[in-house]
């Protein structure tokens, strides 16, 4: 099995940051894509951010230039560092994880979500 753990979401004012991290363990064989989406109460979940196993990225056009995703593929951990923060980046806030993984005497692909973490921009 895999299992994703995501940490760094809180409370913080209008221009501050936050550093969310999305850790994977489990029987994994290699990683593909790692991304990070976001939710708003209201509103359907979107894709903020992504970065292939070759460390190509791609942002909504909303977080260019103030959001930066990287991965630590020793650690199997990929990383949203975000700067300037607004009201409107309020949301749940999930990575996924473009897998393949050893079950038996297999190995399966697959893509897994984090559990959630609430990042919350208000002054």
């Amino acid at each position: 099995q895999v299992h994703l753990v995501e940490s760094g979401g809180g409370l913080v004012q209008p221009g501050g940051s936050l550093r969310l991290s999305c850790a994977a363990s489990g029987s994994i064989f290699s990683i593909n894509a790692m991304g990070w989406y976001r939710q708003a109460p209201g509103k359907e979940r979107e894709l903020v951010a992504t970065i292939s196993s070759g460390g190509h990225t791609k942002y909504v056009d909303s977080v260019k230039g103030r959001f930066s995703i990287s991965r630590d593929n020793a650690q199997n951990t990929v990383y949203l560092q975000m700067n300037s923060l607004e009201p409107e980046d309020t949301a749940v806030y999930y990575c996924n994880v473009d897998l393949i993984y050893h079950y038996k005497r297999s190995y399966i692909s697959d893509d897994y979500w984090g559990q959630g973490t609430q990042v919350t921009v208000s002054s």
